[in-house]
């Protein structure tokens, strides 16, 4: 008998006993990011390229007598299956996590975001070229929503990622190396340094796309890039009249370039540039530039806003600043606007969107008339 009392007790004592509390609940976990879907009309083809300048040293790693560098190619690709492509690679992922210190997040996370080009072969024909260069710390797959939108609106993309500037990048025998100019970042000219390398680094790439690629146009070719790698774009049009215009995206600039710089160039960025809240830079260059240039203002954007962070903060456990547009909106906004410039100054087909302020885009001003207006 006590024992069937005894049975019974625990049976009710387990039955009553208070729910545990939710901070002892696992919370599921996030589920990986899919970028925004292409919006032009072709299929998009992927392939990597990994190019050796045996011509110089690499800045970074003092032990290395060449520059070695990884690129990525995205163009309009064949109709047809072919294996969908990587973001980037585990270890890729591991590694640039690790280096934005983000916390509670798989390692491999990033590595499972969903892109939509594949390994085809290249549509017939010659498109023209558009090089792209990340910011400092990031690889140039964090570019991928704006290379698969201008792919697929005929365009050759090459993205360059630049050895030892990135987290992580991996070279054709497989090393992942990391990122040994986040040592000197603070050294004095260190800005003036980098996009100065880029630009060479951009060069030497020019010089074996141009030879090896039968689909790139070499008449046509332009360069657009995010933070200091926006600031290289101007540098390396300083440097090699073959890239004939460029887009910085709210990169401070560090070269200095020639007065009547005729070539076209545009400016996209936060509003802090405008109001000099971070450096004079665009100001002092805005003044030099004498072609079809251009210098938009998206209302509140921050800094990583023209790259796929905003779409990948959901993977990551993160939630957008408030007053930021959304991540789809911002895509939109970046893809939109720099397909435009390239189509007014690559394929000649006027741009009414590049004159004058849009109903479509509120979020958009023109700067510097009608900054804060």
């Amino acid at each position: 008998m006590m024992r069937r009392l005894l049975a019974l007790l625990l049976v009710v004592t387990a039955c009553s006993a208070p729910p545990p509390p939710r901070s002892a609940v696992t919370p599921s976990p996030p589920s990986p990011a899919t970028l925004a879907a292409p919006t032009g009309d072709h299929p998009v083809g992927t392939t990597v390229l990994h190019l050796t300048d045996t011509s110089r040293p690499d800045p970074w790693n003092l032990d290395a007598k060449a520059r070695e560098l990884k690129v990525t190619l995205w163009y309009p690709g064949e109709p047809g299956a072919g294996a969908r492509a990587a973001y980037m690679s585990p270890k890729e992922s591991e590694l640039v996590l690790r280096g934005s210190r983000a916390e509670g997040v798989p390692p491999d996370m990033l590595s499972r975001t969903v892109v939509y080009a594949t390994e085809t072969a290249p549509a017939p024909g010659r498109f023209p070229l558009v090089v792209l260069s990340p910011g400092f710390t990031k690889p140039v797959s964090t570019l991928t929503s704006l290379a698969e939108d201008l792919a697929s609106r005929g365009y050759v993309v090459a993205g360059i990622d630049h050895t030892y500037e990135s987290y992580a990048t991996t070279l054709s025998d497989g090393r992942v190396t990391e990122c040994l100019a986040c040592d000197s970042d603070t050294d004095p000219g260190f800005g003036t340094g980098v996009v100065q390398n880029r630009a060479a680094d951009v060069s030497f790439v020019l010089d074996e796309l141009l030879s090896r690629r039968k689909e790139i146009d070499r008449t046509r070719i332009a360069m657009v890039g995010q933070s200091i790698g926006g600031a290289s774009a101007l540098a390396t049009m300083a440097a090699d009249r073959r890239v004939r215009a460029g887009v910085n995206l709210d990169g401070t600039t560090y070269a200095r370039i020639p007065r009547d710089f005729a070539r076209p160039f545009m400016f996209v960025g936060t509003p802090e540039h405008a109001s000099g809240g971070r450096d004079n830079s665009w100001d002092r260059d805005w003044k030099l530039l004498t072609g079809g240039k251009r210098w938009l203002v998206v209302k509140g954007a921050d800094h990583q806003s023209f790259t796929d962070l905003p779409q990948l903060l959901g993977a990551l456990g993160m939630k957008p600043l408030l007053g930021t547009p959304s991540a789809a909106r911002l895509a939109e906004i970046t893809r939109t606007y720099v397909a435009a410039f390239l189509d007014e100054h690559l394929k000649s087909r006027p741009q009414p969107l590049l004159k004058e302020a849009s109903p479509s885009f509120p979020e958009i001003e023109f700067c510097p008339d009608a900054c804060g207006a």
